[in-house]
């Protein structure tokens, strides 16, 4: 069995532990060598490239040439010769000027061509025009007649690898030259391979570890990187501490001249639908779907679900036994309440579910404008409007409805889905009303409402409200408990 030399033992432990293909780790030490060559032996126009030989230890060294015409050379001269008659002149800078201007002209000159037809995408892969503007590089071309002199065989295209010897052992610059380039490379491998491994994992919940907390952001240890958790994304009734685990939502994954950035999220609405998604299978088979989340979070959400088969109650499969799939994704937000309504296609019906718990007498809609009225018993219209106007908010969110609520007697408040300081207003407004209207009659309600617009106004001719209302007469009623008295 053939022993493996330490220095490809190193390697190969570097490869496991930073997640880099061993290529890519050779490729580094070669660049690295080359620059320490550079470094201490090179020439101006020499294309240095190493090869390194890992079980022997050791590394060769060329200078590379591509053969090119000789009109490229030509040019180059030609174009030299200028540039040291303008650096003369004094007249350097202007010459750069009229260099940049000609090459501008010439790409804006190219672009018309490939916009000619709709297919925009075939006409900018076209990069012969800059093919045709290739230059002489001294450092990497060769003239294809002094290539001739070398050899009369070589032909356009063709690539002259010379030989190089280091007259010496490398000094120490070069040396740490050399270890720079190599840890630097094997950086940028390890970033991109983060950014490959997470970039398709956007939207997943992973479970991590907060690592520390710099002023308002938190920084996520993700295990091979680390994330951040900015301000906008954390729930504000939530304290992160060094060391919790905990679950959070990948929101977005980027590159930058730094490396990745990966974001998190805790406040992100997906983060409920991935959550329940791990704790229903009825989600995962496809028989149950969200339709729809409305989340302000750390306070509560609104999800409205939806199932096409008969015998299988969407409400029920995310509430599970007993509520112990609810439950369970309550607790990992920390205690976020949590309604589930049963979506419909029926606006009038979706409505009516997404203002749950409170019950609704009569909702009246308005397609133009997106906007519904809808009728709540007067002992029931804060619980529809909700905490701060919450309740509404929320059911405004999710079913992209404008809700407007209106009180049985007439007065209400307007529960605007946009207007969140003014439904807290009019919540505290509603309820000093209901509290003086067993002794106020009729037409005192209609003077309160100056303020209310036209929520209640067409409370009154809705054809729903006449039938509805209707059929929650008997229990208003107290009359046959009074007769059997």
């Amino acid at each position: 069995m053939t022993q493996v030399s330490p220095l490809k033992q190193a390697i190969e432990e570097i490869c496991q532990e930073k997640n880099i293909p061993y290529d890519s780790v050779i490729a580094t030490i070669e660049a690295a060598l080359a620059v320490a060559y550079r470094k201490d032996f090179g020439e101006k126009n020499q294309n240095i490239v190493a090869n390194f030989n890992v079980d022997e230890g050791t590394n060769r060294v060329w200078d590379v040439k591509t053969v090119v015409d000789d009109k490229l050379y030509d040019e180059y001269l030609e174009e030299q010769k200028r540039r040291e008659e303008a650096e003369a002149a004094g007249k350097l800078e202007e010459y750069l000027e009229q260099k940049r201007a000609e090459e501008e002209a010439k790409r804006i000159a190219a672009v018309p061509a490939p916009a000619t037809t709709d297919a925009a995408a075939p006409p900018t892969e076209e990069k012969p025009v800059e093919v045709a503007e290739e230059r002489f590089d001294p450092k990497k071309h060769i003239a294809l007649s002094e290539a001739k002199k070398l050899d009369k065989k070589h032909q356009l295209g063709d690539e002259i690898r010379t030989e190089l010897f280091p007259p010496a052992a490398y000094g120490r610059m070069a040396a740490q030259t050399a270890k720079q380039v190599v840890i630097q490379r094997i950086r940028e491998a390890e970033r991109d391979t983060i950014y490959k491994e997470y970039k398709g994992r956007e939207g997943e919940v992973l479970t991590a570890m907060v690592q520390r907390v710099e002023g308002r952001m938190v920084l996520i240890d993700l295990g091979r990187t680390t994330a951040i958790m900015p301000p906008p994304e954390q729930v504000e009734r939530e304290h992160y501490r060094p060391g919790d685990r905990i679950k959070v939502f990948l929101s977005s994954v980027s590159i930058t001249p730094k490396g990745p950035e990966i974001v998190v999220s805790r406040a992100h609405p997906e983060m409920v639908r991935n959550l329940f998604t791990v704790e229903v299978p009825e989600l995962q088979n496809g028989s149950v779907q969200i339709k729809g989340i409305a989340r302000e979070a750390g306070v509560r959400t609104k999800i409205a679900v939806f199932s096409d088969q008969k015998n299988i109650d969407p409400v029920g499969s995310l509430v599970g036994q007993r509520g112990t799939r609810v439950q369970t994704v309550i607790s990992e937000l920390g205690g976020e309440k949590i309604d589930i309504i049963e979506w419909s296609d029926d606006s009038v019906k979706y409505i009516t579910n997404a203002l749950s718990p409170a019950k609704v007498i009569s909702i009246k809609l308005d397609h133009d404008h997106r906007s519904a009225v809808a009728e709540v018993k007067d002992d029931q219209l804060s619980l529809a409007i909700g905490k701060s106007g919450q309740n509404v908010r929320l059911a405004a969110k999710l079913t992209g409805w404008q809700i407007d609520l209106v009180g049985e007697s007439g007065d209400s408040a307007k529960s605007s889905g946009a207007d969140q300081k003014k439904t807290e207003g009019k919540s505290g407004e509603a309820n000093e009303q209901k509290t003086e209207e067993p002794a106020a009659t009729e037409p005192e309600p209609q003077e309160t409402k100056p303020e209310i617009t036209e929520a209640g106004k067409t409370d009154k001719p809705t054809e729903t409200e006449t039938e509805k209302p209707a059929e929650l007469e008997p229990a208003k009623t107290d009359e046959p408990p009074t007769e059997s008295k």
